[in-house]
């Protein structure tokens, strides 16, 4: 449970922004994912990322073993010791992951190669309340999660979730250590980032938009492709004009999607909006 003060700061922060928005306020959440891909029983490599709703504010490095700080706010309000701390114990945790998950792969019925992703964090709603979440999957399949203080296997795991859970279930100081950063840690740090970076992260950014061939509906038809990028916050919207007035029927579709890229194996999300007009 929140303590007062960060219960005041949640609702202030939450109110203020709704106050400068006009709108009502969405979910906000600090989440991190780690991706471990294994390649055979000798070769693995774990991928880490934070992220701030669908903007990525921390990295991994792989070869040094420490956390790489996107924004200058990414550390939010947490102090260098204790800063040190966490990436210490970030450190030590993905070091044992792959040895654990090595040592147990038969026994569990892992065939290599193969890749666990993982995503856990905590989600501001608006009113000030916080709740946290761990999920764990196997190749894009849900294995597990964290719920109640507990592991809980996903159906989809089958047999193999159940026994993770169970030998989980057994080290007490790793669940103790997982409560305390989900309902504790998390919390303090996602209200931290929000204070520290409410300048950037309210400011609005105009969609930049261009053109481009696309490839030809039919013969003697051109596509005309419009790109809208690069704005903030997250919703806009698109419209094709012939002169001043909006030619609606010439819009195939519109839509807004997310685009996914890959950066030193790391994914951010870039939203984009799509819209295709036929030209006769």
């Amino acid at each position: 449970m929140l303590s007062l003060p960060l219960l005041l700061l949640a609702a202030l922060f939450l109110g203020a922004d709704s106050k400068d928005q006009g709108v009502t306020q969405d979910p906000i959440s600090f989440h991190l994912i780690q991706i471990s891909i294994f390649a055979n029983s000798s070769w693995a490599q774990n991928q880490g990322s934070g992220w701030l709703d669908e903007l990525q504010i921390h990295g991994w490095d792989t070869k040094s073993e420490t956390a790489i700080f996107l924004k200058p706010w990414s550390k939010g309000n947490f102090s260098e010791a204790e800063i040190t701390e966490l990436e210490e114990l970030f450190r030590v945790y993905l070091l044992g992951f792959i040895r654990e998950v090595q040592d147990h792969a038969h026994k569990f019925h892992l065939e290599y190669p193969f890749e666990i992703q993982g995503i856990a964090g905590c989600e501001l709603h608006y009113g000030g309340a916080i709740h946290s979440f761990l999920r764990g999957g196997i190749g894009g399949l849900d294995f597990l999660s964290f719920q109640n203080g507990s592991c809980q296997p996903a159906p989809e795991g089958g047999t193999s979730a159940q026994q993770v859970c169970e030998v989980i279930e057994k080290y007490h100081g790793i669940c103790d250590t997982t409560r305390k950063l989900l309902l504790e840690t998390c919390p303090r740090f996602l209200l931290g980032i929000l204070m520290a970076g409410k300048a950037e992260l309210q400011r609005q950014v105009k969609p930049e938009a261009w053109l481009s061939p696309g490839p030809p509906p039919g013969p003697g038809r051109l596509l005309l492709v419009c790109h809208i990028s690069g704005f903030h916050p997250k919703p806009v919207w698109a419209m094709w004009m012939q002169g001043h007035s909006s030619s609606v029927s010439w819009v195939i579709w519109t839509v807004l999607l997310p685009s996914l890229l890959c950066l030193m194996g790391f994914a951010f999300w870039v939203f984009r909006r799509w819209a295709y007009q036929k030209i006769p």
